[in-house]
């Protein structure tokens, strides 16, 4: 006879209960996934360890170090967290303190009053943090020296120890009194420079005496220095002996306007020599049997070699454009053709 009595009804079971079988199977209607049911996540799956991070790179500046580690705030108060605080709450929590600089990033105010909370870094680190950054600009340029003054006139070597000057230098001391202001040595040649009123006769001894025989003018040149008011130009001759061999330098300085005698009554290849020193300077020579222009024309404005003559030509002198200037000239020209 069977037994007719009731059973105790029998519990659910759940899915993780059910032996595992070979054959994947889905799940049945109204099982609980593993994963949604409560405390399934503690007992699914062991809960990995926390990781270790590496420990912040200590920071060149002690300042920047100290500003971030107080800048922790506690989100409850808003009050600085110091650093031993901030670590033990992250140990407690099951986590790794983060590092002071991204602490310093990651925490927000809880109020609007807590940014004012903050404490300012202290000034004596900030201030030993600024001669370093002083340090690293690079020194700016030095300034450019002053313009050198333009020289006052050519620099007049003495001739060195143990050179001894030609004998017809001495004998033109005894024979013209006051003829030689200075002696010179340049480059193998030696340059007598004597006053403008004592030029005429220091020219004919240097060509008469026997221990000179200066018979030949080569050359006649001058050179201007403006900064000299009362001597602006240096009027030079070279002098050649064809019968001894030798050479000399005859300079005077004489000012603009200023009369120069002629030579050439001593030499008369001067002529055209003090024709082009007049002509390119204006050295006012006296004595000279055809002074006037031999390279520019003769109503030709200023003279071209003088430094202060304009770089545009003489119409900077009247006119704006030179070519006005050379019109009104043609046109006088033809008029006296006419």
């Amino acid at each position: 006879m069977a037994d007719d009595s009731p059973k105790p009804p029998t519990p659910p079971q759940a899915a993780a209960d059910k032996p595992a079988s070979d054959a994947p199977a889905e799940p049945l209607k109204g099982e609980v996934s593993r994963t949604d049911a409560p405390g399934a996540g503690a007992s699914a799956a062991p809960v990995a360890p926390p990781r270790a991070e590496p420990p912040a790179p200590k920071p060149e500046n002690p300042a920047a170090a100290q500003t971030a580690t107080t800048s922790e705030t506690s989100s409850a108060t808003g009050q600085p967290t110091p650093p031993a605080a901030a670590a033990g709450a992250a140990a407690q929590a099951g986590r790794p303190a983060a590092p002071p600089a991204a602490a310093a990033a990651a925490a927000k105010p809880a109020a609007p009053g807590a940014a004012a909370a903050r404490p300012a870094p202290a000034a004596g680190a900030a201030s030993a943090a600024k001669p370093a950054a002083a340090a690293a600009k690079p020194a700016g340029a030095p300034h450019p020296p002053p313009a050198a003054a333009p020289p006052s006139g050519p620099t007049e070597p003495p001739p060195p120890a143990g050179t001894a000057e030609p004998p017809f230098i001495a004998t033109l001391r005894g024979a013209v009194a006051g003829s030689v202001e200075a002696v010179s040595y340049y480059v193998g040649d030696w340059t007598i420079v004597v006053p403008v009123a004592q030029l005429t006769a220091a020219a004919r001894h240097l060509k008469t005496a026997p221990d000179a025989l200066f018979d030949f003018c080569s050359d006649v040149t001058a050179t201007d220095w403006p900064p000299r008011k009362d001597a602006r130009f240096d009027v030079v001759y070279v002098l050649y002996s064809t019968r001894l061999r030798h050479r000399i330098r005859l300079k005077t300085r004489a000012g603009d306007g200023q009369p120069v005698p002629s030579v050439s009554e001593i030499w008369p290849a001067a002529n055209w020599l003090e024709r082009e020193v007049y002509d390119m300077f204006g050295v006012n020579f006296t004595g000279h049997p055809d002074r006037r222009r031999i390279l520019m024309p003769e109503d030709w404005q200023g003279f071209p070699q003088r430094k202060d003559y304009p770089l545009e030509g003489p119409g900077e002198l009247l006119m704006e454009n030179p070519e006005d200037w050379l019109k009104l000239r043609q046109a006088r020209d033809e008029a006296d053709i006419e």
